[in-house]
């Protein structure tokens, strides 16, 4: 307990680090986007950790051992052993598991390393001799715990944070020379060769552990979607460590490239539900896509011409004064024969919605219509307010998210005319036209593009599900890394 006591003295530094430490119960920050790593995930982490282990463990050297012991009837024997390279190595029973609130348990039983060196010997103050022996190492044991956290950029880390080798057998087979005679202390030699090995293995399997966190650091903190936008995905709080997985609170908020202006709306909680089936669950929240629209309304991306040439040929409506000047005659009159271009805009950020296998965008714009002078300069003839709503469909490519939208519909009232007065209903059939055949493919072109999902190093996501959950999209998916 820090208190200060009866004569006023300063409380102790120790107390002092503690507050220190403590959250800021005024800051929070919730994810826009959850990671979580099954059990599964881990199998296959293991797979690949201990292919990398064994090959660390191959460079154990072993340095020489030398000494000398009394063996009767010859008296004192001085013997050395050096030269030994591991011949062979396997790990051929290993598991992962996980420690809550700490990280995750290494296992490693039933481990064997096979030797070869050189001996030399010397005893009754003249005689030397040599030969080669051979070392088997049974029934090795490592365990060793991994503690998970982050670094200063967001991005995971793990270190070990405790590992114990124990050898089960060990047994030395001389050749050539008076191999009888080191046959004689062979349980000496054993002695010190099971020493040298404990000590070696778990500085071996500790810079094994270290060694992935280059890996981790390729973690995509910053990830450039377009000109426009990138997607920050820095982790906000430690990783959090249950008995079944591990899950991952990440920023997942877009921004403007270089100019990290945060939305007028913050990230609500969310939760995902624990799930086993797959190695990874990726959980991206309605935040994220509703800071992607205030990031690109803010830069004036959500804005697009409309020309003629972007309606089907096979079309009957143009867009030229005299398609138009049938529902408005003051266009065809004073712009006769001139071809005409749209300015679509938002007018504030949309508003994305995910509700249980539906995702809906609500957008409110305007729509400026022009005609085209001879001299290409435009006369602006009417602006019409719109309110416009989408359905949207999404799925996994490579390591992106990739979507489509379709129209659901959308109303239309006059804001401004430059052609006087005149009714907004009989010009919908023409809008709804243009609508679906040149704005949402060219909406859609774009999100073909897809956006970039988190992701470290050379992975890549297989059999992946998409499900729309409320309040977030939730991605279940296997990895798979490449050389």
């Amino acid at each position: 307990m820090c208190v200060t006591d009866s004569a006023g003295n300063t409380m102790p530094l120790w107390c002092l680090l503690v507050l220190l430490a403590l959250p800021d119960p005024t800051v929070t920050t919730n994810p826009g986007v959850k990671v979580q790593i099954t059990q599964q995930g881990l199998d296959y982490g293991r797979q690949i950790g201990i292919a990398y282990l064994q090959e660390k463990l191959k460079s154990i050297s072993i340095p020489d051992i030398s000494g000398s012991e009394k063996v009767s009837p010859i008296g004192k024997v001085e013997y050395r052993l050096s030269g030994m390279r591991i011949t062979d190595l396997g790990l051929p029973q290993s598991s992962l598991g996980l420690v809550p609130g700490t990280g995750i348990s290494l296992s490693i039983g039933n481990a064997f390393i096979n030797l070869h060196g050189d001996w030399h010997v010397k005893y009754l103050k003249f005689i030397k001799d040599s030969g080669s022996f051979d070392l088997a190492v049974s029934g090795l044991t490592i365990k060793a715990t991994i503690s998970v956290g982050r670094d200063e950029t967001g991005r995971p880390t793990i270190s070990s944070n405790g590992c114990t080798a124990s050898v089960g057998g060990v047994r030395v087979k001389f050749h050539g020379g008076a191999s009888w005679l080191y046959n004689l202390f062979t349980s000496f030699i054993e002695k010190q060769l099971r020493r040298s090995l404990e000590q070696k293995i778990c500085p071996l399997v500790h810079d094994g552990i270290s060694d992935l966190n280059p890996q981790l650091k390729t973690l995509n903190v910053l990830a450039k979607v377009d000109k426009y936008a990138e997607i920050e995905y820095s982790m906000v709080t430690p990783p959090s460590i249950s008995n079944f997985l591990i899950e991952l609170s990440l920023k997942g908020e877009f921004y403007n490239i270089g100019q990290h202006q945060e939305p007028p709306f913050s990230a609500p909680p969310f939760s995902l539900p624990p799930q086993t089936s797959s190695m990874l669950y990726i959980g991206l929240s309605s935040f994220m896509a509703n800071s992607a629209g205030f990031v690109y309304n803010r830069a004036g991306a959500l804005s697009l011409y409309i020309t003629d040439d972007m309606v089907p040929s096979s079309s009957p409506i143009r867009l030229n004064t005299k398609t138009f000047g049938v529902f408005i005659p003051e266009i065809s009159k004073r712009f006769p024969d001139m071809m005409m271009k749209l300015l679509l805009k938002t007018s504030t950020q949309p508003n994305v919605t995910f509700e249980p296998n539906n995702v809906t965008l609500q957008a409110t714009g305007t729509l400026t219509a022009y005609a085209i002078l001879p001299n290409t300069t435009l006369e602006p003839l009417f602006i019409l307010n719109m309110d416009a709503s989408v359905s949207g469909n999404f799925y996994i490519s490579g390591l992106k998210l990739v979507g489509s939208l379709q129209l659901n519909g959308f109303d239309m009232s006059l804001g401004t005319s430059y052609v006087g007065e005149f009714q907004v209903k009989p010009l919908h059939n023409i809008f709804m036209l243009v609508m679906k055949l040149a704005v949402i493919p060219k909406v859609n072109e774009y999100l073909q593009q897809g956006f970039p999902l988190p992701a470290i190093g050379r992975m890549n996501l297989i059999n992946s599900k998409l499900q729309v959950h409320k309040d977030y999209m939730l991605i279940g998916t296997d990895v798979h890394f490449t050389k």
